[in-house]
């Protein structure tokens, strides 16, 4: 459903984004942030099927400043080379490259961003650093880090109660900090919404989005 298209942020970068439309006029555009395994068939699986629900969809490949292509499984290793590759990438060049995907976005209408893992915690500062219509959070491990910034839209956020890299201790601390956010606990671990992982939920999957795509009807379409 999707193609390959190149966008150049405004330090002059430029990076791959992976692009899918609907079949007919779209009724807003959904930003989809990576996890750190890269634009991998997942994430384009995500990005299609969101396109299948009406939306102009952009998921750029926010690892393109630290090696190109970057696109890998989920293996161990792969979870290190992921890791290692995102410890490499500035947050505030994460932070303009989704602005530039955020503007080549804006002709197709109000704008919504979900991101999962990494891109969990990219979906955040999106909402803080950007601003959009509405922002779907899946277990970001750096939101705590980051709770001390504001967002600028609606928040939803989903975390996994059995996630060992994500402490329930740092989910209250958010829902302290951002009594506005929607803040979703499943009885999951990391990487639920992931049906290449082996923490694949299909439940939980099937809930978290459809909580996820009824606030995205609700603000952006």
């Amino acid at each position: 459903m999707g193609e390959t298209i190149q966008l150049t942020a405004a330090d002059g970068h430029t990076f791959d984004v992976y692009k899918a439309m609907p079949s007919g006029t779209p009724k807003g555009a959904i930003l989809v942030i990576q996890e750190i395994f890269g634009v991998n068939s997942h994430m384009k699986e995500v990005a299609d099927s969101y396109a299948a629900e009406g939306y102009a969809v952009m998921a750029p490949a926010l690892f393109d400043r630290a090696e190109k292509n970057f696109d890998v499984g989920y293996t161990p290793d792969d979870i290190a080379r992921g890791r290692d590759t995102r410890a490499a990438v500035a947050w505030d060049d994460s932070v303009k490259d989704m602005q530039a995907t955020f503007d080549a976005l804006k002709p197709y209408g109000k704008i919504g961003s979900v991101g999962y893992c990494y891109g969990g915690s990219c979906c955040w500062l999106v909402a803080t650093r950007i601003g959009v219509a509405a922002s779907s959070c899946y277990y970001g491990g750096q939101i705590a880090m980051f709770k001390d910034e504001k967002p600028q839209n609606p928040v939803m956020m989903h975390f996994g109660e059995k996630d060992h890299g994500i402490p329930m201790a740092d989910v209250e601390t958010i829902r302290k900090a951002h009594p506005e956010a929607q803040v979703f606990v499943y009885p999951a671990g990391h990487g639920f919404n992931c049906d290449h992982r082996g923490d694949y939920n299909a439940d939980c999957a099937a809930e978290a989005r459809a909580r996820t795509l009824a606030f995205f009807a609700e603000h952006v379409g």
